[in-house]
Protein backbone atom coordinates (compact mmCIF):
# COMPACT_ATOMS: atom_id res chain seq x y z
CA UNK A 1 0.00 0.00 0.00
CA UNK A 2 1.68 3.58 -0.97
CA UNK A 3 1.98 5.91 2.25
CA UNK A 4 0.95 9.64 2.31
CA UNK A 5 4.76 9.68 2.68
CA UNK A 6 5.38 8.66 -0.35
CA UNK A 7 3.15 10.09 -2.67
CA UNK A 8 4.04 13.68 -1.76
CA UNK A 9 7.76 12.39 -1.94
CA UNK A 10 7.35 11.58 -5.12
CA UNK A 11 5.56 14.79 -6.46
CA UNK A 12 8.97 16.67 -4.85
CA UNK A 13 11.32 14.47 -6.57
CA UNK A 14 9.35 15.35 -9.92
CA UNK A 15 9.61 19.06 -9.16
CA UNK A 16 13.37 18.65 -8.75
CA UNK A 17 13.87 16.44 -11.43
CA UNK A 18 12.87 19.25 -13.64
CA UNK A 19 13.99 22.04 -12.16
CA UNK A 20 11.75 23.48 -10.14
CA UNK A 21 10.02 24.11 -6.50
CA UNK A 22 7.08 22.47 -5.42
CA UNK A 23 5.30 25.59 -6.06
CA UNK A 24 6.86 26.02 -9.34
CA UNK A 25 5.58 22.21 -10.62
CA UNK A 26 1.91 23.30 -9.56
CA UNK A 27 1.68 26.56 -11.27
CA UNK A 28 3.08 24.57 -14.21
CA UNK A 29 0.15 22.21 -14.39
CA UNK A 30 -2.35 25.74 -14.30
CA UNK A 31 -3.07 24.65 -10.24
CA UNK A 32 -2.97 27.31 -7.26
CA UNK A 33 0.81 28.01 -6.43
CA UNK A 34 -0.28 26.67 -3.04
CA UNK A 35 -1.31 23.24 -3.77
CA UNK A 36 1.55 21.43 -3.19
CA UNK A 37 3.13 23.39 -0.20
CA UNK A 38 4.30 21.21 2.63
CA UNK A 39 1.17 23.44 5.18
CA UNK A 40 -1.10 21.77 2.98
CA UNK A 41 -0.06 18.24 3.21
CA UNK A 42 -1.89 18.03 6.59
CA UNK A 43 -5.01 19.66 8.07
CA UNK A 44 -5.01 22.11 10.66
CA UNK A 45 -6.09 19.26 13.02
CA UNK A 46 -3.04 17.27 11.59
CA UNK A 47 -4.80 14.94 9.81
CA UNK A 48 -3.20 13.83 6.22
CA UNK A 49 -4.82 15.71 2.93
CA UNK A 50 -3.31 13.67 -0.26
CA UNK A 51 -3.03 15.05 -3.48
CA UNK A 52 -5.95 14.57 -5.44
CA UNK A 53 -5.81 12.25 -8.64
CA UNK A 54 -6.47 15.42 -10.99
CA UNK A 55 -3.70 17.51 -9.74
CA UNK A 56 -0.81 14.77 -10.78
CA UNK A 57 -2.54 14.35 -14.27
CA UNK A 58 -2.22 17.99 -14.62
CA UNK A 59 1.66 18.24 -13.42
CA UNK A 60 2.36 14.91 -15.78
CA UNK A 61 1.15 16.85 -18.64
CA UNK A 62 2.57 19.70 -18.04
CA UNK A 63 6.03 17.81 -17.42
CA UNK A 64 5.88 15.68 -20.08
CA UNK A 65 6.42 13.07 -17.49
CA UNK A 66 4.87 9.37 -17.91
CA UNK A 67 2.83 7.90 -15.57
CA UNK A 68 5.94 4.45 -15.49
CA UNK A 69 8.09 7.60 -14.20
CA UNK A 70 5.75 8.83 -11.25
CA UNK A 71 5.40 5.36 -10.58
CA UNK A 72 9.26 5.28 -10.51
CA UNK A 73 9.21 7.66 -7.83
CA UNK A 74 6.62 6.27 -5.68
CA UNK A 75 8.10 2.81 -5.51
CA UNK A 76 11.45 4.96 -4.47
CA UNK A 77 10.08 5.87 -1.06
CA UNK A 78 10.63 9.35 1.12
CA UNK A 79 14.33 8.32 1.21
CA UNK A 80 14.66 7.43 -2.30
CA UNK A 81 16.35 4.22 -1.36
CA UNK A 82 18.24 2.79 -4.45
CA UNK A 83 19.53 -0.22 -5.73
CA UNK A 84 21.45 -1.62 -8.21
CA UNK A 85 19.71 -3.75 -11.37
CA UNK A 86 21.27 -5.60 -13.92
CA UNK A 87 21.37 -3.87 -17.27
CA UNK A 88 22.13 -5.61 -20.49
CA UNK A 89 21.38 -4.21 -24.37
CA UNK A 90 18.99 -5.28 -26.14
CA UNK A 91 21.39 -6.33 -28.79
CA UNK A 92 23.08 -8.80 -26.74
CA UNK A 93 19.57 -9.86 -24.64
CA UNK A 94 18.98 -12.15 -27.89
CA UNK A 95 22.04 -14.35 -27.42
CA UNK A 96 22.08 -17.60 -25.27
CA UNK A 97 22.90 -17.11 -21.22
CA UNK A 98 21.43 -13.91 -20.35
CA UNK A 99 18.24 -15.31 -19.12
CA UNK A 100 16.46 -18.64 -17.93
CA UNK A 101 13.32 -20.92 -19.13
CA UNK A 102 11.42 -18.70 -17.31
CA UNK A 103 12.95 -14.95 -18.54
CA UNK A 104 14.83 -14.13 -15.14
CA UNK A 105 17.52 -12.62 -15.52
CA UNK A 106 20.90 -15.26 -15.12
CA UNK A 107 24.33 -15.83 -15.67
CA UNK A 108 27.51 -13.68 -15.91
CA UNK A 109 27.80 -10.38 -18.49
CA UNK A 110 25.41 -8.26 -16.87
CA UNK A 111 26.32 -4.66 -16.32
CA UNK A 112 24.40 -2.91 -13.44
CA UNK A 113 22.38 0.34 -12.99
CA UNK A 114 21.30 2.25 -10.14
CA UNK A 115 17.45 2.28 -9.78
CA UNK A 116 14.71 3.10 -6.98
CA UNK A 117 13.71 -0.14 -5.04
CA UNK A 118 11.20 -1.99 -7.01
CA UNK A 119 8.34 -4.29 -5.89
CA UNK A 120 10.08 -6.98 -8.23
CA UNK A 121 13.20 -8.70 -6.63
CA UNK A 122 13.68 -9.99 -10.17
CA UNK A 123 13.46 -6.75 -12.32
CA UNK A 124 16.15 -5.77 -14.76
CA UNK A 125 17.15 -3.41 -17.34
CA UNK A 126 17.41 -3.12 -20.59
CA UNK A 127 18.98 -0.49 -23.06
CA UNK A 128 17.53 0.37 -26.48
CA UNK A 129 19.80 0.12 -29.46
CA UNK A 130 19.12 1.29 -32.70
CA UNK A 131 16.07 3.63 -34.06
CA UNK A 132 13.10 0.58 -34.83
CA UNK A 133 11.11 2.10 -31.46
CA UNK A 134 11.22 5.81 -32.47
CA UNK A 135 9.22 7.70 -31.39
CA UNK A 136 8.81 6.37 -28.49
CA UNK A 137 12.14 4.90 -27.22
CA UNK A 138 15.16 5.89 -28.40
CA UNK A 139 19.06 4.84 -29.22
CA UNK A 140 19.87 4.60 -25.84
CA UNK A 141 16.92 4.86 -23.66
CA UNK A 142 16.35 2.83 -20.40
CA UNK A 143 13.68 0.28 -20.10
CA UNK A 144 12.81 -1.63 -16.51
CA UNK A 145 11.63 -5.13 -16.88
CA UNK A 146 9.22 -6.85 -14.24
CA UNK A 147 9.05 -10.88 -15.38
CA UNK A 148 6.65 -11.08 -12.48
CA UNK A 149 4.14 -8.37 -13.24
CA UNK A 150 1.05 -9.42 -14.52
CA UNK A 151 0.36 -8.62 -18.26
CA UNK A 152 -2.87 -7.09 -19.89
CA UNK A 153 -3.52 -6.14 -23.20
CA UNK A 154 -2.26 -2.68 -23.89
CA UNK A 155 0.69 -2.99 -21.76
CA UNK A 156 4.44 -2.40 -23.25
CA UNK A 157 6.31 -6.09 -23.46
CA UNK A 158 9.41 -7.37 -24.06
CA UNK A 159 9.28 -10.41 -25.99
CA UNK A 160 11.91 -13.06 -26.75
CA UNK A 161 11.30 -16.17 -29.16
CA UNK A 162 12.66 -19.49 -29.28
CA UNK A 163 15.00 -18.54 -32.33
CA UNK A 164 16.74 -15.76 -29.94
CA UNK A 165 14.90 -12.64 -31.60
CA UNK A 166 14.10 -10.21 -28.98
CA UNK A 167 11.51 -7.29 -29.49
CA UNK A 168 9.40 -4.66 -27.16
CA UNK A 169 6.06 -3.83 -27.98
CA UNK A 170 2.42 -3.42 -27.16
CA UNK A 171 0.65 -6.33 -26.06
CA UNK A 172 -2.83 -6.24 -28.72
CA UNK A 173 -3.70 -9.61 -27.68
CA UNK A 174 -2.87 -12.95 -26.10
CA UNK A 175 -4.77 -16.03 -26.49
CA UNK A 176 -3.72 -20.40 -25.81
CA UNK A 177 -2.29 -20.58 -29.60
CA UNK A 178 -0.71 -17.11 -30.72
CA UNK A 179 0.21 -13.64 -29.31
CA UNK A 180 -0.34 -10.51 -31.22
CA UNK A 181 1.90 -7.54 -31.01
CA UNK A 182 1.54 -3.89 -32.10
CA UNK A 183 4.61 -2.69 -33.04
CA UNK A 184 5.72 1.10 -31.17
CA UNK A 185 7.38 2.56 -34.51
CA UNK A 186 4.46 2.68 -37.33
CA UNK A 187 7.25 1.93 -39.34
CA UNK A 188 7.39 -1.40 -38.72
CA UNK A 189 4.59 -3.92 -39.06
CA UNK A 190 2.47 -5.38 -36.29
CA UNK A 191 3.82 -8.82 -35.64
CA UNK A 192 1.42 -12.50 -34.77
CA UNK A 193 3.51 -15.11 -33.14
CA UNK A 194 2.83 -18.70 -32.32
CA UNK A 195 2.50 -19.14 -28.55
CA UNK A 196 4.59 -21.81 -28.99
CA UNK A 197 7.47 -20.02 -30.54
CA UNK A 198 7.54 -17.88 -27.46
CA UNK A 199 9.99 -18.40 -24.91
CA UNK A 200 9.14 -15.79 -22.60
CA UNK A 201 7.12 -12.34 -22.23
CA UNK A 202 7.28 -9.89 -19.70
CA UNK A 203 5.89 -6.31 -19.16
CA UNK A 204 8.18 -2.93 -19.32
CA UNK A 205 7.16 -1.37 -15.96
CA UNK A 206 9.38 2.42 -16.66
CA UNK A 207 11.29 3.84 -19.12
CA UNK A 208 13.62 6.59 -19.26
CA UNK A 209 12.57 8.84 -21.87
Amino acid sequence: MLSHAQVWAAIDQLAQKYGMTPSGLARKGGLDATTFNKSKRQTPDGRQRWPSTESIAKILEATGAGVEEFMASLASGPEGAKRRVPLIGMAQAGAGGFFDDGGFPTGAGWDEVAFPELPDPNAYALEISGESMLPLYRDGDIIIVSPNASVRRGDRVVLKTLEGEVLAKELKRRTENVVELKSLNTEHEDRTIPADHIAWLARIIWSSQ
